[in-house]
Order: structure tokens, then sequence, then C-alpha cells
């Protein structure tokens, strides 16, 4: 890509959607129903559960497989032997996970900050691992009490891992979606990091399930989805935010996910100039909806910072932030805090 857009362009959606990064994951452990609750509270058009299977197949809500971190598995003496190493898209990873335990074993378990340092440890031990139908049970009562539609954005997770392990969760998801007569007309848009998933989706889903759309994410420009290293291919994510990338991209899904870096980067403590990112992607007809937006000072370009403190929450710094991006004319964005990012943009 290169560098040379203009500073402000104009989205092509009617409305920009303010998406709940795991929940308003700033201020409550991530991926809880205490997190999506507080997101909806906050005025969140969506709230994002990432998808890990059980054992037993049950779609829950995590961010990795992988839950050492982020529940007090390591506090339950009858799990300790479950603790192992595995090849997780290839990295060597030592710790408990998902898929080695029942849905009705992870319900035992209670959650923890992710990032206990910076956001503290208040609500530990407080809140379950939700699973994808309450959290679609969530979004529907909500919804109903509000007054207005709220989105759910799933991610699936690893998904040539599950499957390779016998737990798909394309099919299982579709399934659950079908199941609710809330996610049958409610706003849906499924994502994934991976390739291969989302274009047999969209053949699954072909044109019967209208409320339902497809984001492709993108990583980092030498990174490449891991279905395409499965499978011995060259692609990157590089590539795929090329405007030949974006058209190929466009034949299965709605939109993309690049980092807020992709569309504009970082010069030393500053930002740079805007690439051609959104403007490719648009003219593919693609919606651009970036990650992830977080209101703490070491997140943000140093030139934003409110004082010298990493941790401190930088609300006047998050909305200049946010409001940047608005101007280089993105669709819909993930934040950690959404009552900023709705401030950002209501307040604009």
């Amino acid at each position: 890509m290169t560098t040379a857009a203009p500073m402000h362009q104009p989205p092509i959606t009617t409305k920009v959607q303010v998406i709940a990064h795991r929940g308003a994951s700033a201020l409550r452990p991530e991926h809880t129903l205490a997190s999506y609750a507080k997101a909806i509270a906050d005025g969140a058009d969506f709230i994002e559960p990432d998808l890990v299977s059980t054992r037993d197949g049950a779609l829950v809500a995590r961010h990795e497989n992988a839950i050492g971190d982020t529940t007090d598995v390591a506090l339950h003496p009858q799990f300790a032997s479950r603790r192992t190493r595995k090849q997780i898209d290839g990295q060597t990873v030592d710790d408990w996970f998902c898929e080695d335990f029942t849905l009705a074993e992870l319900k035992t378990l209670r959650a923890r900050e992710r990032l206990p340092q910076l956001r503290g440890t208040a609500y530990d031990g407080r809140f379950d691992i939700p699973a994808l139908e309450e959290i679609i049970a969530l979004a529907a009562t909500e919804s109903a009490a509000r007054g207005r539609i709220i989105g759910i954005i799933p991610e699936i997770k690893h998904g040539s891992y599950f499957a390779r392990i016998g737990l798909p969760m394309e099919d299982r998801l579709l399934a659950r979606l079908a199941a609710h007569s809330y996610t049958r007309r409610a706003p849906i848009e499924i994502q994934s990091f991976e390739i291969a998933n989302l274009r047999y989706l969209r053949q699954r889903i072909g044109t019967a399930h209208s409320n339902i759309r497809l984001l492709q994410l993108l990583g980092d420009d030498a990174e490449q989805p891991w279905d395409v290293v499965l499978a011995g291919g060259t692609l990157d994510y590089a590539q795929m935010m090329t405007s030949p990338g974006l058209r190929e991209i466009a034949c299965y899904a709605d939109a993309i996910g690049p980092s807020t870096r992709s569309i504009i980067p970082l010069d030393a403590d500053a930002f740079g100039v805007p690439t051609m990112l959104v403007r490719d992607a648009h003219a593919m007809g693609l919606e651009v909806h970036p990650y992830t937006f977080r209101p703490e000072n070491q997140f943000m370009p140093r030139g934003l910072w409110l004082g010298d403190d990493p941790a401190t929450v930088n609300e006047a710094g998050s909305i200049a932030e946010i409001r940047m991006y608005l101007d280089a004319g993105i669709d819909a964005f993930f934040t950690d805090a959404p009552a900023i990012g709705r401030k950002a943009l209501d307040e604009r």
C-alpha cells in the first residue's frame, strides 16, 4: 500500500457502528456477561464474543482456547492434571484448554482480568464463562428493554485447529444462530483471521440469511492466515491488503478488520500519513472495521498522552484518536471502552 490517501473521506455506511471489543473489556473482565451488559448500557451497537469449543461441543466466549490467564482454573486442584502443552497455530502453548473441559466443568471456573497490572482485579472471581446461547439471550433481553437492536459479531478462533481435533465450529455456530428468534433477524457479523472458513460460510449462508455478514480479519503484514500456512501457501496479510487482494476478499466477505495502524501508522510518537487501505477497500465495496481502540495512555501515540503514567485512562486522547480514524472513512470500530467510542462518534 502506498501512503497517499486523503486525510478526510466518508464511510460507505449510513451509520458508523461502535463494536464492543470483548464487551466493555476496559471496565469488566473480558468475555463475561457483565462485560457485555456494561457495553450495551454504554451504547455499543455490537457486542463481540470470541468463540472456542468445549469438549462436548458447546461454543463459549474466550479470546483463546488457553484459559490459564483469564480464569481461576489454576486454583482448582481437580483440574491440575489437565494442564498440558499443545501446538496452537504454530505456537507451543503450556496451559489449560477449553477443549479439554465440558461446559459444566468450565462453569465451575470464574473469570479473571487479562491485564491485571493495568486494569486491576476488583472483578476477579465474580463472573463465569458464558456460552454463546447466554450471550444471545442477553442481547435479546437488552434489545427488548432498551428498544434498540444490538448486533452480535462473533469471531471463530483457531478454526483450522478445532476442525483438526474434530470440533469444527462453523456449522455449530450457524445452528445456534438459527435456533434463536433474535439471531434470525438481528445483525450478525461472523469474523475470522482465516479464509477457508469464511468462504465455506459464504456458501452455507447464501442469500437465505440476509442478516448475517462476514468480516475478514487482517493481521500484521508479514503474517499469514493459518489455513494458508497449513495448505503450504504464500499469501500473507500484506498481499490481502492490496487492491487485488481486497478484490478477492470481496468475493466472499462484506468487510475487512485490519489493525488501526494499517490505516494510520505511527511515525515515532505521532500519527503518520493515512494509507490507501480504506479507500481501496471501499472501491471494492468492502466496509472497514479496524481494531482496537483502548482508553489507556500506553495504547496511544505519546503525543496524545495525559500525564506520564502509561496506565492512565485518557478519555480525551482516545476520542481524538478515534476521530482521526473516523475522518479516514472507517465504517465501524472495535473499542475496549464503548462509552468513549459512543462519545467520540455522537459528539463529533
